[in-house]
This record gives structure tokens, sequence and C-alpha cells, in this order.
């Protein structure tokens, strides 16, 4: 008898005596359903081929991946692609699946049991190696009809190579077009900013920054030339002024030569005197190699011929020596005046030019450190534009490298390892885990009906049984007797365990 829910050891003991045949019968009869249910159920049959991943064969050393994708993300994505029903409802036309359910069932429902009968796992990495990228991955598809199961084991995997190859391909081609694009515009950006600095140049020629030190040695050379032209232009005003003196005493005096004749000799020599010191100022000033002092020196000995042949001539009329023409040191002087003139305006052209060309370059050199600024902002733009154009240059002769290595089949593809196998024993039902399944089933089974055998057995085996049962306490006992073994008494009544009959009191 079961005491508040709990079976004792003796109890179980009891029940295992009396209903042994439980545990065989249930076990027996589990596992014959298992068989018989294997034998029943519609067989599946299994077809598996093993895709491997390929690395590329020229290396990232040379040609960067395009694809920067996990490749778990890549299949999973793959799969999805593959598995849908644009993919899959052209699958069951070609192969003719499911003829006796096309017109009765919708074909998502018949899809989606297509889909159920392709598995894709991924092939585990060996332990040990750094590489924890994925290597490959299964493809198993389960059907009814081994033929059927490798036909579409083959398409679907020949639609995963297709794919991979398709979105590698398209991939580069896309990151290139994209590419490209942007060195378009890159380069019109360049070109913007190369021609922003050509016309900046360009507007403040000569006052550039590489420019500002030939700007000051030019100005010290304009400065060294400007004060070498204004003492040139000093000294012919000076010349000038003194050939003009010249000029307005031997005007005089010949003038005053015509008027009186006997005053020739004196005349000469006044003019003889001021040759002398004008010979003398320019001496002072210049070598004897000058050829002012040249000129001065043959004029004083023109003036001596005159003199001596002055005072063997006859003595003129007025009449005549008005007629005369004038002597040819007052023509010389005219025309050493009149070069004076023509040098003063040239050095005074000269002059002006210089001021015009100091004042020019102290104007570059003023605007020096404004164009530097202006000139190194563009600087610094163009040199990022040239830095981000030739990166987009070096990105997309990358990536069309990486095209022409996907248009080759030379980059990361699938390769089949394994073609799809021809099941030849079917996968499912198996009668092996189906007949274990029904022996533990029926096992389990046999344990429960005990369990129930036990929790409702109401006879009373022990003194405690009694109390318990008829609250009442026990007055004598009967006792033990040894006798021989008796059917009615072992039908009647328990034993204890030496094989002594025991009275046995039941509700």
């Amino acid at each position: 008898m079961v005491r508040n829910g709990e079976i004792s050891g003796p109890d179980v003991k009891r029940a295992m005596r009396r209903h042994w045949w439980v545990v065989p019968v249930s076990v027996v009869v589990f596992g014959t359903i298992g068989v018989l249910l294997a034998m029943v159920l519609p067989k599946r049959y299994t077809s598996q081929t093993v895709v491997l991943v390929t690395r590329p064969t020229v290396g990232p050393k040379y040609v960067d991946p395009v694809s920067t994708e996990d490749l778990n993300h890549r299949l999973s994505t793959m799969q999805e692609q593959i598995l849908s029903r644009s993919r899959l409802e052209p699958v069951i036309q070609k192969f003719g699946l499911y003829k006796d359910e096309v017109g009765k069932a919708h074909i998502e429902d018949l899809v989606e049991r297509l889909r159920n009968t392709i598995s894709v796992s991924a092939l585990e990495a060996m332990k040990g190696t750094e590489d924890r990228t994925l290597p490959g991955f299964y493809i198993n598809v389960s059907f009814n009809d081994p033929q059927l199961a490798q036909q579409i084991c083959a398409e679907v995997t020949s639609m995963f190579l297709s794919q991979n190859a398709l979105a590698t391909t398209k991939q580069a081609e896309g990151t290139t077009s994209f590419l490209s694009q942007q060195l378009d515009q890159a380069k019109a950006a360049l070109d913007e900013q190369d021609a922003k600095l050509a016309k900046l140049k360009k507007q403040y020629m000569g006052s550039l920054p590489e420019e500002a030190q030939s700007n000051l040695s030019l100005l010290m050379t304009m400065n060294s030339q400007l004060e070498a032209t204004t003492q040139t232009l000093s000294r012919s005003q000076q010349d000038k002024v003194l050939n003009e003196s010249i000029l307005t005493q031997q005007l005089s005096t010949w003038h005053s030569m015509q008027t009186s004749p006997g005053a020739s000799a004196e005349t000469l020599e006044q003019q003889l005197g001021i040759l002398q010191d004008q010979l003398t100022s320019l001496e002072s000033r210049y070598t004897e190699e000058h050829p002012d002092v040249i000129k001065t020196k043959n004029q004083i000995g023109e003036l001596k011929r005159r003199m001596a042949s002055t005072s063997s001539k006859p003595v003129e009329t007025p009449a005549a020596a008005a007629n005369a023409p004038e002597p040819p040191q007052i023509q010389q002087l005219r025309a050493k005046l009149k070069q004076d003139e023509l040098s003063i305006a040239d050095l005074t052209k000269r002059q002006s030019q210089i001021q015009e060309q100091i004042r020019q370059l102290q104007g570059r050199i003023q605007a020096s450190p404004m164009v530097e600024e202006q000139v190194k902002e563009l600087s610094r733009s163009y040199q990022s534009a040239q830095d981000f154009y030739n990166e987009l240059l070096k990105k997309r002769e990358n990536s069309a490298m990486a095209t022409d290595l996907a248009h080759q089949q030379e980059g990361e593809q699938f390769r089949v390892l394994d073609p799809p196998s021809l099941p030849i024993k079917a996968s499912f039902p198996k009668k092996t885990y189906f007949g274990g399944g029904g022996l533990g089933l029926g096992l389990v089974a046999a344990l429960g009906i005990l369990y129930v055998l036990i929790a409702t057995d109401r006879s009373l085996y022990t003194e405690r049984d009694v109390e318990i049962s008829l609250k009442l306490p026990v007055l004598t006992t009967v006792p033990s007797f040894v006798v021989a073994a008796n059917s009615d008494l072992s039908k009647g009544g328990a034993t204890n365990g030496n094989g002594t009959p025991q009275m046995s009191l039941r509700n």
C-alpha cells in the first residue's frame, strides 16, 4: 500500500514479482510498432554535395579584394535568394515535382515543401588553424525519389555557383563604375583648383612667394641704376649749362669782332682763356681719354692756329664781315648743346622708367605676403584634391584588376568537391532508429504501467498498513508457521522472505 504518495523499495519488488510480464510485453509491442512505422512511412532519400570556397589565385598583396563582406553573411544572403519562390518555382516546373498536387495545392505551399527538403550547412574549419573563415558548405536535398533528389541537389548547387560568380562580378563592376564616377568628379574638382591657382599666379605675376627674393635683388639693382642715371643726368645738365655760357660768350665775342675788326686778336685771346678754363674744369672731372677733354684740347689747338693766321691776314671790311658764316667753334657748341638736350631728354625718360619700375617692384614686394597667403590656401586645396584624386585613381585601378580577376574566374570562387550523390538507402525512416525508439518508449510505458499498478494497489502487507487503514491499534499477531507449500495458501496470502505463509488482510 502506497502511503502519502511515496513508493518504497518493497512496493517496487512486490510489483515486479507480480507483474513482471508488463515490461517485456510493452517493449515488444512498442518495438514492433516502431518497426512497422518504419516500414509504412514514405521513404525519403538524401543527396549531398560538398562545395569548397577557393581563395583567389592572386594574393591580396597584389590585388585587394573588392568584396569585404563576411562569407557566412554572403552565404546566408545567397541562400535566401536561391530558396526564394522566383528561383524554386522553375525547379518544380523543370523536374515536374508534385504532379498530383499542382492543380490542387497553391504554388506557395509547393514551394514551401520543396524549400523544406533543401538544407545548407557550413563546413567546420579544422581545429587548431588560425584562419577561421568558412572553408565550404554542404548542400542536402531530401526527396522521395533518389534520382530526383540528386537532380534537385545538382540544380541547387549550380544555382549557388552561378549566383556567387554573378554576385562577385556584379559587385566588382559596380564598385569600378562607382569609383569611375567619383574619379571624374575628383578630376573636375582638381581641374577647378588648378585653374584657380593658375589664374591667381597670372593675376599676381611678379608678386608670387617664389619671386620675392628676385624682386628684392632687382629692386636693389634698379636703385643703383636710378642713382647712376640721376648722376649722369646731373652731369649732363651741368655740361649743358656750361656749354650754353660758352656759346653765349663766343657769340658775343664773334658779334663784337664783326663790328670791331681790330679787336679780333683780343677776342681770340679771350676765347682761348675760356677754353683753357673749360679744359681745366673737364680735367678735374674726367680722365685724359674722355671725349670732351680731347675735344676741348682740339678746340684750343684750332684757336691757337687761328690766332697765328689772323696776324698775317689783311683786315676785312665791315660788309664782308657781316656776311661771314659762324665760326666752327660756335657751330660745334650748338651741336654739342643739341646733343646735351637729347641726352638730357633720354636720361630723364630713363629716370622716369626706372622710377616706375621701382614703384612696381615695391608694390609687388608689399603685396607678396597677401599673395603668399592666397597661394598657400589654394595650394592646400589643390594638394588635397590631388591626393583624393590619386587615392581614387589607385582604388579604381585595383577595382578594375579585381573585375578582371572575376571575369577570368581567378578570384574567390565556389568549387564542387563532391558531386551530388545518388542515394541508395533511404535517409528516412530508418528501421534501427524507429525500432530502438519503440523499445525505449515501450520501456517507459512499462514503467508507467507499473507505477499505476503500485499506486492503485490497496493491499495491506504490514502492521503499519493495518493501523493506517483501520485507524485501530493491533492487539495481537498470528505467529508464523513453517508448513509445506500449499497452493491455496500461496494464492490466498503473502509469504515472508523464507517462503513461510503469512496472514494477509485485504479491504
